[in-house]
């Protein structure tokens, strides 16, 4: 039968991500590593790194242990930087991969190294805690709290019975036993040629229960041997079923079969799947490896110096995906030094919510500094590599640890400002209404006849309704609202501006009459003030239509421009076509400045250019102060700054045509007549 090997132990691969797993749980990325300076030792610093790095876990240091005898030790430079790294308090975690050999001789070194304690120390399954001449319990200490994987067992009934009824006399042949008797009572059997006093030697008498408990326990090795035994016993079990089931064969055939290799016992062994007699599942796959894992143990130390190893996890490879290591912390017992709190095993504090990693030039990628977020992101939890942004409709708190929600904000008619600019525009409203009953009332009066009671209505009604359009700028914006309210704006200031053009036209026309054989009387009807103001206002309602046509406003809610705020605003569709509306207001504004300020010589009796001339000054300074106040505004006082202009500019042509003649109107009636407009000069 051709020979064949079975893994009756787990795969040592399943152990490293084991240890990936448990450094990643406690959060230790800062560790140590004392490694076996041999074959296996490479084999598993190979497989470990780039875990390690994988999993954002560096390595402090990494030294090699030599496999040698322990008298030559201490003349090894490694001591000495073992000693450094053992003093160092960042690392607190060491993995320690070796054999019980390699172990013993680390408790020679660490005996005398006091900073060893408080240290956490991770063992591998190569590495057997148990007693021997060598080292005593009280050598043990420093693995207090050590957490070690230990091949996968189970406790077997009756077994602790059967070891216990062992005695070294049964056989002359069993010297393993009298060694392990000798070493276990600290005793010497008579027969050897020490020289030792009476109350040292072995009588052969002594009870093995009465030795430490760990002793005892069922080791993965012995385990894996006792399921080992059973395997074989099941497949021999297996084959002799299959050869009875043959029996009858004749002689030919079944040495045919034989010649097939159908009785070779690993035929059996692969794919094998029994229970043992713990209940427990045993498989072993068709590559000749048993599906086992890894207990994880923590060695608790106890004052009269004898110790116990408490199940406190596994690394299952049959588990479910995700599932395959399991981690009681509740059941571990730190080391004594560490108060029972977890140990911290880091290169540096972790950086807190509101902060993110900056890393250390030249250092290790565990090694970092801790920057805080930049404007507008945060961090909600410690140690992240980068912060994050804060959704459009939430903005970072003052910590930069979470985001809050944005409040969606407008001008509104319940806030100061709004109910303000609303007092204003309803009071100069009232004015407006007013003062256009006055010159409805006094229409037949010399002075209202001379400023050409038509355009003099006309600018009085545009007047009131830019008042009024100012409330289509108030309130949440909607879609008819934004789609309306500059185009109304617009063509209703274009209304306004080309009546006071009109009205400076006229008067130049009528003075110009008045002179002998002029033939300007024909353009003092009502057809020139009509053409004027019906042109003005065409081209801006003809420039507002082909707005709405290609590029309409439309509401929208802004979250870029404030941090803090959604603002809903309409945005204007095409800028472009915003500011032309804006240009050819201020380009009728610049004629009618122009004009009046020409025909501000002419005769008083005949001259409202004067009045004209100011109106328009203030009016040219308002909307050239709103345009770099409105870039520079944002959110809802943009919108008030609108506004204010509107009225700013409304209430100026107002007050500077309209206020002389309501004073002579009113106050100075006996001025209002035929005879006082030919001889003096009021307005």
């Amino acid at each position: 039968m051709a020979a064949s090997f079975y893994r009756m132990a787990p795969n040592e691969s399943l152990q490293v991500v084991g240890i990936i797993q448990l450094l990643k749980h406690f959060g230790w990325t800062w560790i140590g590593l004392l490694i076996l300076d041999d074959d296996s030792g490479d084999n598993f610093l190979r497989s470990l790194e780039p875990l390690l790095s994988e999993n954002r876990i560096c390595s402090a240091f990494v030294e090699r242990f030599p496999k040698q005898a322990f008298i030559f030790i201490f003349q090894n430079p490694m001591v000495g930087r073992i000693n450094v790294h053992i003093r160092e308090t960042k690392v607190n975690t060491f993995i320690f991969y070796g054999e019980s050999f390699t172990a013993m001789l680390l408790f020679v070194f660490v005996k005398y190294a006091d900073e060893s304690r408080g240290k956490l120390w991770i063992l591998t399954a190569q590495i057997d805690l148990t007693l021997t001449s060598l080292h005593r319990p009280s050598d043990l200490q420093l693995f207090d709290g050590a957490i070690s994987f230990a091949i996968h067992s189970n406790v077997l009934s009756e077994f602790e019975e059967f070891l216990w009824a062992i005695k070294p006399f049964q056989t002359q042949r069993d010297s393993l036993l009298k060694e392990f008797w000798e070493q276990g009572f600290d005793c010497v059997f008579s027969e050897s040629n020490k020289q030792v006093e009476s109350d040292e030697i072995c009588t052969g008498k002594e009870e093995l229960k009465k030795l430490p408990a760990h002793l005892f326990e069922m080791t993965g090795h012995s385990y894996s041997i006792y399921n080992a035994v059973y395997a074989v016993a099941h497949a021999v079990h297996g084959m002799n079923i299959l050869k009875s089931k043959y029996k009858r064969v004749t002689e030919i055939r079944r040495n045919e079969l034989q010649d097939q290799g159908i009785w070779k016992l690993h035929w059996f062994l692969q794919g094998l799947t029994f229970n043992n007699s713990h209940g427990e599942i045993v498989s072993i796959n068709h590559q000749g490896e048993v599906l086992s894992g890894f207990d994880i143990t923590n060695v608790v130390m106890f004052p009269n110096n004898s110790y116990r190893k408490v199940k406190i996890g596994k690394m299952d490879p049959t588990a479910l995906e995700g599932s395959e290591f399991v981690i009681h912390e509740d059941l571990i017992v730190w080391h004594k030094y560490f108060k029972q709190v977890l140990p911290r095993s880091v290169c540096n504090n972790p950086c807190p919510a509101g902060y993110q990693k900056k890393k250390k030039e030249g250092e290790k990628f565990c090694c970092y500094d801790c920057d805080p977020c930049s404007d507008g992101k945060i961090s909600n939890m410690s140690d992240v590599i980068a912060c994050s942004e804060c959704p459009e409709d939430q903005y970072p708190s003052k910590d930069k640890v979470r985001c809050i929600a944005k409040i969606v904000t407008f001008l509104t008619y319940e806030e100061p400002l709004g109910i303000s600019l609303v007092v204003v525009a309803v009071l100069f409203s009232i004015i407006t209404v007013f003062i256009l009953g006055i010159f409805i009332k006094y229409k037949d009066t010399p002075i209202v006849k001379a400023n050409n009671k038509d355009l003099t209505y006309t600018l009085l009604i545009s007047l009131l309704l830019c008042f009024l359009c100012s409330f289509l700028f108030i309130g949440k914006p909607l879609k008819v609202i934004c789609f309306l309210r500059q185009s109304v704006f617009g063509i209703i200031f274009s209304v306004a501006i080309s009546s006071v053009l009109a009205k400076t036209i006229m008067v130049i026309a009528a003075f110009m009459a008045t002179k002998p054989g002029s033939g300007m009387r024909k353009w003092l009807g009502k057809k020139l003030s009509f053409l004027i103001v019906f042109s003005g206002s065409f081209i801006q309602a003809g420039i507002c239509l082909v707005w709405m046509i290609t590029s309409p406003p439309f509401p929208e809610l802004n979250m870029q421009s404030v941090t803090e705020e959604i603002i809903a605003e309409c945005n204007e569709g095409s800028v472009v076509m915003f500011y032309l509306v804006l240009g050819y207001m201020g380009f009728l504004s610049l004629i009618s400045f122009m004009v009046a300020f020409l025909a501000r010589n002419l005769p008083d009796t005949f001259n409202e250019a004067k009045f004209i001339t100011f109106s328009m000054l203030m009016f040219c300074s308002v909307w050239l102060s709103f345009v770099p106040t409105y870039l520079s505004t944002k959110g809802k006082y943009m919108v008030a700054v609108e506004i204010f202009s509107i009225l700013a500019s409304s209430a100026g042509l107002l007050g500077c045509i309209f206020s002389p003649k309501c004073y002579i109107i009113l106050l100075r009636p006996e001025l209002n007549s035929k005879g006082q407009l030919v001889n003096r000069k009021h307005f």
